[in-house]
């Protein structure tokens, strides 16, 4: 019986209660599936919302010794707001502009300069598919693509790493606008855009598209003669994004109709879903999955001695000192 709690990850004394018990989430539950609320959240994303929780309070609590002031773009924004203009007030913050991106080689470089920016302005942004580090615990993208836990010194957004890389950019996006609602939340919406009775999720969802490829821009781009599929490809080489979101801005730019859009979403998504996933480096993957700033941190405050090493490797993720070290190596706080 403790080996099959183990393997489920509950409790062993769950196994003896006659009903098994609430599970409630410790944030605000925007998922939708038809228009009904998704309960009964598994293990393994619990366990990730509290892991990400005690990073947050940690870090709360390092931000308030070490002086740093509340980031002036958390709570900035209402739902009131025009998406187009928190775009573009998120642009300016985050310095992540249609020109900078234009530098990257490929839109998957994109992302990770979106991620180092968004760190660099003050989030901490962890992108993780499985649970701490244990890769027999995969993250089910079908459960939530992401979630926002706000703060004012402290904001922290996680994304599904397990997702496809098309979509953890705007998931990555989508979050941060919830950020600037100053609202914690988690999502399953991806580019697609759906009806939902959310309002928050359809704002965030908007903001998130303008955000990322500003319609206006993209107007003055598209080519009256070009074929759907021959602009959707070009589009995602400019703006560096993913071609479901160029599809979903060609759509909202109403350059293709809704029979169009839908034949085009299906048949990418199938593309994206049949490219190999490819490994990467220890360290920094763990740098992805913790936020570079979260990991800068703990490994100086455990070098002056306010942070127990025991508590600094639970919190990374690792289990050896000299491991501990590389990963300080690798976010340039040891040389």
């Amino acid at each position: 019986m403790e080996a099959f709690a183990r393997a489920v990850h509950v409790p062993v004394g769950y196994l003896f209660l006659s009903v098994p018990p609430d599970k409630a989430l410790p944030i605000p539950d925007f998922r939708t599936m038809a228009g009904r609320d998704v309960v009964s959240p598994s293990p393994d994303l619990l366990e990730m919302i509290y892991a990400c929780q005690e990073r947050q309070s940690w870090y709360r609590e390092f931000a308030k010794v070490t002086g740093q002031p509340p980031l002036a773009f958390v709570g900035s924004a209402t739902t009131e707001m025009h998406p187009e203009a928190v775009a573009a007030q998120m642009r300016e913050t985050l310095s992540f502009h249609v020109i900078a991106r234009k530098e990257c080689s490929t839109w998957e470089d994109a992302l990770r300069l979106f991620v180092h920016h968004a760190d660099s302005a003050g989030a901490l942004v962890m992108v993780s598919g499985v649970v701490m580090n244990n890769n027999h615990r995969r993250l089910d993208p079908e459960e939530f693509r992401g979630f926002a836990l706000s703060d004012p010194v402290a904001p922290l957004v996680f994304v599904n790493g397990s997702d496809t890389k098309a979509a953890q950019m705007f998931t990555l996006a989508h979050e941060i606008a919830h950020l600037w609602l100053g609202a914690s939340a988690l999502s399953d919406v991806g580019a697609k855009p759906e009806q939902t009775y959310r309002r928050e999720e359809a704002w965030c969802n908007a903001v998130a598209a303008e955000f990322l490829v500003p319609l206006d821009s993209m107007r003055a781009e598209l080519k009256s003669e070009e074929r759907p599929v021959e602009a959707m490809g070009r589009l995602a080489r400019v703006y560096k994004v993913s071609s479901l979101v160029v599809l979903r801005r060609l759509l909202d730019a109403e350059f293709i109709g809704r029979d169009t859009f839908e034949t085009q979403w299906r048949q990418e998504i199938r593309r994206l879903q049949t490219l190999a996933r490819r490994g990467g480096n220890f360290y920094n993957t763990t740098l992805a999955r913790v936020s570079r700033r979260f990991v800068q941190a703990v490994v100086v405050s455990a070098l002056e001695g306010q942070t127990l090493y025991p508590d600094a490797f639970r919190m990374l993720g690792v289990s050896k000192h000299e491991t501990f070290r590389e990963i300080g190596r690798n976010a340039g706080v040891l040389n």
